[in-house]
């Protein structure tokens, strides 16, 4: 018996005749079919919250996230894998994608490597038990991500599945599922739009949410931010002002005391500790409030000098 066709490669009766309407018409089709996946995703939130806290787990103890994809899920999953360190100050290690047919797949649509098992068993084969392995697929059933997959769990990983089909084949590979169920594309089958939409979503609350809970955050700022042009070195010195209350030349100045290290400089500018206690306190816990609030006992302050 053949397989049953995947959700987003039945066809749409909502836009069934959107050839024939005016541009603006066709647009409000597509962006109400996106509000769909995002409400998709939105629902997705139990499970993915188990993936954040399980992941959190392994990187804590040291481990790494790996995305496994093909075609636009595995192309989203790099562009979020590429945005982590400057956005949060980390090692480019941290987070890895790795996608079908390499680097000249990426940009060349023609190299289509997605029903490459043993490509993706290989890809994943160094994994180990201290690592994370997310599998990016739509349709769930891309070969490439079900030998990553299964190579992840066969070393210990933990495995994850990103899909947006609810019968996902692969399902039963991944310790995790995580499904934005949001049906027919706009267009049949094109799953760059509705499921793309919802698999960016995903893995940006999924990364984003880790480096919160790993303390790269202070509130909603983006203390780890790495300052490598003039408009992220103002944008330091406003997060700095915007946490503190201090001023423009005060941030400055601690930033530059700081050799551009914000969370170094922000301790210092909330605690009025040295750059050596700041320095100290970061290294012993996890994140800016944490360093802050050790600094504020007198006897773990005194360790720190």
């Amino acid at each position: 018996m053949s397989q049953a066709a995947p959700p987003t490669e039945l066809r749409n009766p909502r836009t069934a005749d959107i050839d024939t309407l005016e541009s603006g018409d066709v647009l409000r089709l597509l962006l109400e079919e996106d509000a769909r996946a995002v409400e998709a995703a939105r629902a997705a939130t139990g499970p993915l919250a188990l993936a954040v806290d399980a992941a959190h787990r392994r990187l804590a103890a040291g481990g790494r996230v790996h995305y496994f994809g093909a075609g636009a899920s595995g192309r989203l999953a790099v562009l979020d894998a590429t945005e982590i360190t400057p956005t949060f100050g980390v090692a480019r290690e941290l987070f890895t994608a790795h996608f079908a047919g390499g680097a000249a797949a990426l940009t060349d649509s023609s190299i289509d490597r997605e029903d490459a098992e043993s490509l993706g068993e290989a890809d994943a084969q160094a994994l180990g038990p201290g690592d994370v392995a997310v599998g990016i697929t739509a349709s769930g059933s891309t070969r490439y991500v079900a030998g990553a997959l299964r190579a992840a769990g066969a070393g210990g990983a933990l495995t994850v599945l990103i899909t947006c089909n609810p019968d996902a084949p692969l399902r039963d590979l991944a310790e995790i599922l995580v499904v934005a169920d949001t049906g027919p594309e706009a267009l049949t089958g094109s799953t760059r739009l509705k499921a793309g939409t919802a698999t960016k979503v995903m893995l940006n609350a999924f990364s984003t949410a880790l480096m919160i809970k790993a303390g790269r955050t202070y509130g909603n700022l983006m203390v780890g931010l790495v300052a490598t042009n003039a408009k992220l070195a103002e944008r330091a010195v406003s997060l700095l002002m915007e946490a503190t209350g201090a001023g423009a030349e005060a941030c400055r100045s601690a930033l530059a005391e700081a050799d551009g290290a914000i969370p170094e400089a922000l301790v210092r500018l909330l605690t009025g500790c040295s750059a050596t206690e700041a320095r100290a306190a970061l290294g012993a816990h996890q994140g800016v409030r944490a360093a802050v609030a050790a600094l504020s006992h007198p006897a773990e302050r005194g360790r720190a000098q």
